[in-house]
């Protein structure tokens, strides 16, 4: 739920979005990219999607803490 605030008025207007993390700042911070598609192109969204997670995978990424 908290990441669809950064989705939600392309979804309502009805242009679907996604937000992925893409990289890591200097710092260790996520640096994220939003991508947003035409109407009733969910499928293709998704698509570009996976196929970045795949190329940049990040589910076990944990920031640095000092």
């Amino acid at each position: 739920y908290p990441m669809a605030v950064f989705t939600a008025v392309w979804n309502v207007a009805g242009m679907p979005a996604l937000s992925l993390p893409l990289g890591r700042s200097a710092g260790g911070v996520p640096i994220g990219v939003q991508l947003i598609a035409g109407p009733w192109q969910d499928a293709l969204l998704l698509q570009l999607g996976a196929q970045i997670e795949a190329a940049t995978p990040w589910a076990n990424a944990r920031p640095v803490v000092s």
